[in-house]
């Protein structure tokens, strides 16, 4: 049965009245064939983003008018694999809201992730100046260094690129901080190895699960890749909402900057790390 996430959008909304109005969904569902399985709350912004398998869009929605009169704002179909890559494995409330993971508290997970893209710089050039080998050295040495800082973050690769790699992180802060480690890592790799130097560039944004493209985190995986695409060699090209998550977390930044980004009608304001 097809899989959807809805968005919410309730300014005010507490944890009770989610919890409730959940719970209303669940007594209301049976004559739909819907099953409405978990929720993400994020209080601060007023937005709830209910999951449910449905057999068509209109059932699930039909649910939420029969139940308490509040039917989404917007609703998507999402694949299982990449929900589960995106949003990770979930441990839920007994009302069935997701909680954040790794939080000792129980806080609700408000489901905002970071996605970062990495990209070797000028990777076509590199393959054709030093070979095939040398070049698959490169591609495998950036490989294990990305990697390596996902474990240690709890970072979760989406997909390979060939030139770069796509992960997503739970948190802004631990997403810039291992942006960082493979910036510092790529460096100091280099150094040892001089005959397959090369450099990184990466760009990092943050976001809601169902905004305005019909895809999951659509427009935050197109802002993270433009960013990308925008950094120059060496550089770590975050968007405004990723400086704004990771105040107070001890992370430098350079000023803000508008940058015009393929895909995007306005300037788009974005940081550099500073991670020498």
């Amino acid at each position: 049965m097809p899989l959807f996430i809805d968005i919410h959008e309730i300014p005010g909304v507490t944890s009770e009245v989610a919890a409730a109005e959940h719970i209303r969904d669940i007594d209301a569902q049976g004559p739909f064939a819907v099953d409405y399985t978990r929720y993400w709350l994020n209080e601060a912004t007023g937005k709830i983003f209910c999951m449910c398998e449905a057999p068509t869009a209109e059932a699930a929605m039909e649910v939420h008018r029969l139940a308490h009169g509040a039917p989404a704002d917007k609703i998507i179909e999402v694949t299982p694999e990449l929900t589960e890559l995106f949003l990770g494995p979930v441990i839920t409330d007994p009302s069935g809201a997701v909680l954040l993971p790794g939080d000792p508290g129980g806080a609700n997970d408000p489901a905002t992730r970071t996605i970062m893209f990495t990209d070797i710089v000028n990777s076509t050039a590199l393959t054709q100046l030093l070979g095939d080998d040398a070049s698959m050295e490169i591609v495998e040495a950036h490989d294990a260094i990305v990697r390596k800082a996902l474990a240690a973050a709890g970072g979760r690769e989406v997909k390979h690129t060939g030139d770069g790699i796509m992960a997503v992180f739970v948190s802004a802060a631990t997403a810039v901080r291992a942006a960082t480690e493979i910036q510092r890592d790529i460096a100091a790799d280099s150094i040892a190895n001089p005959g397959r130097a090369f450099e990184l560039r990466i760009g990092v944004a943050a976001g809601e699960p169902v905004d305005r493209h019909n895809d999951l985190f659509g427009a935050t995986v197109q802002l993270a890749a433009r960013l990308c695409a925008h950094a120059q060699p060496g550089q770590i090209l975050v968007s405004n909402v990723v400086h704004d998550l990771c105040l107070g977390k001890r992370i430098r930044f350079g000023e803000s900057d508008a940058v015009t980004l393929k895909g995007f009608d306005d300037y788009v304001s974005a940081r550099t790390v500073e991670w020498l």
